[in-house]
């Protein structure tokens, strides 16, 4: 490769938004040191799969993935595992495929550029051990979206869900200073974004020593330009009083929560290990909707848990009735080597057509109470922000209101990024459509 020549680097992510975030740090590392990002995977010299493992689905997935890109990539290219998938399987993803050269675990990005070059030379390298001071405080990401900013500010978790494999693969919980986070916040409303999500495992128990989550959303909801504020993923045991009351009382914060239950039923949520109760639940959500009005409530649901009886799966659609919740990310129980919840009886195991029946009866009722609630928000006038082209073409643009809504208006991409007061004239049952009424563009930045 001749000193005119750049590198080429080609990046697949998978999972959570904090993955997408792990992405951008990585593009911007290598950036840094000399290569371009493409968006093929057979023009890259270098080929990243930024993997999730919460579910078994997931990593079936990625396998799968990493046989087609075997065929296509260019002769000679570096391919490499990074993110949970690569925490977890360490070296058996070397043994499960032989293309494969770097395995990378989340704490392992600032070594990349090197990993890659040992790569180059024939070695097959694996860098998995945690790092709990590590939070990239110079690294300059390489963002793939131009309208909003995710923003890592807590890395790991230090709740043990039965469930779960996070801690395992992410480690301990540790949050990033009060000030870096600022820092960051005005260095992307700079570069004229005007929507930040706070990205964390169990974001609002963000404390770093001197300062908790409701500082936070203080400090970066007050930061000059910043016009929206959200955040993912809360826990229900961390939404103390300090933190309801900044979410209500900071303008720029959304209203709208992504709260996840998991399920309905006390008897299930103990044995997840959740740390609260039906009840518990319940009163975190009235809560918030007291001290905010119009607040909008997204959650998470496991269905066929270990011992979870037609009785407890009952008490599920109740508080999913009893919440309305406006959508829902529904999910068949899936086991994960390591987690306690594999060493449970073999009697207490759901039957997979039981599991199914019950997701397909969890999928429709969030629907409906989802399509019943839009219906009546026909005609209705609503503040968006335009984000993306729509995936469905038709001179569309997805655009989304404070509380969540997804609304396709028409129009092109020179809109992207601007505000508009939109009113809706259908729904698809999850989905608006929306007329423009008025159109601003973004505020101009401070000083």
């Amino acid at each position: 490769m001749t000193c005119e020549q750049r590198s080429t680097v080609y990046v697949e992510t998978y999972g959570c938004q904090m993955n997408v975030s792990d992405s951008e740090l990585m593009l911007g590392k290598l950036a840094a040191h000399g290569y371009d990002a493409v968006d093929r995977p057979d023009a890259a010299d270098v080929i990243l799969v930024n993997t999730c493992a919460i579910r078994d689905h997931a990593e079936q997935r990625v396998l799968g993935r990493l046989g087609e890109l075997r065929r296509d990539m260019k002769p000679g290219a570096i391919v490499g595992v990074t993110g949970c998938m690569a925490q977890r399987l360490g070296p058996q993803l070397l043994k499960r495929a032989k293309h494969v050269s770097v395995v990378l675990g989340p704490d392992g990005y600032r070594a990349l550029p090197e990993l890659i070059e040992r790569a180059r030379q024939g070695e097959r390298t694996i860098a998995t051990t945690f790092d709990l001071e590590e939070h990239y405080e110079d690294f300059q990401p390489r963002r793939f979206d131009k309208v909003k900013a995710w923003i890592p500010v807590q890395r790991g978790c230090d709740y043990r869900c039965t469930y779960c494999i996070v801690p395992t693969t992410r480690g301990a919980e540790r949050s990033r200073k009060l000030a870096d986070v600022v820092r960051e916040v005005e260095s992307v409303v700079a570069d004229g974004m005007t929507e930040v999500v706070l990205l964390g495992q169990t974001v609002n128990s963000y404390h770093d020593g001197e300062y908790d989550f409701a500082d936070l959303l203080r400090a970066v909801g007050h930061v000059p330009g910043v016009r929206r504020v959200r955040f993912t993923s809360p826990h229900p045991n961390d939404f103390s009083d300090r933190v309801i009351e900044a979410m209500a009382t900071v303008d720029t914060v959304c209203e709208h929560v992504h709260l996840p239950m998991q399920s309905g039923s006390t008897r299930v949520l103990k044995r997840m290990l959740r740390r609260y109760t039906r009840e518990g639940y319940l009163e975190c959500v009235a809560k918030l909707r007291a001290a905010i009005p119009g607040l909008s409530v997204t959650t998470d649901v496991i269905v066929g848990f270990p011992g979870e009886t037609d009785d407890d799966f009952e008490e599920t659609l109740a508080v999913v009735r009893e919440v309305g919740f406006a959508e829902g990310f529904t999910f068949k129980f899936s086991p994960r080597d390591g987690t306690p919840a594999t060493r449970m009886p073999a009697e207490l195991t759901v039957p997979d057509e039981v599991a199914s029946d019950r997701l397909a009866r969890l999928v429709e009722t969030i629907r409906g109470i989802a399509r019943a609630s839009n219906l009546q928000q026909l005609g209705r006038r609503y503040e968006v922000l335009i984000e993306r082209e729509a995936r469905r073409g038709d001179a569309l643009l997805m655009s989304r209101t404070r509380d969540f809504k997804t609304v396709l208006v028409p129009g092109d991409a020179s809109m992207l990024g601007n505000y508009a007061t939109v009113e809706l004239t259908g729904t698809t049952g999850s989905t608006f459509t929306g007329q423009i009424v008025r159109e601003r563009q973004p505020l101009p930045m401070a000083g």
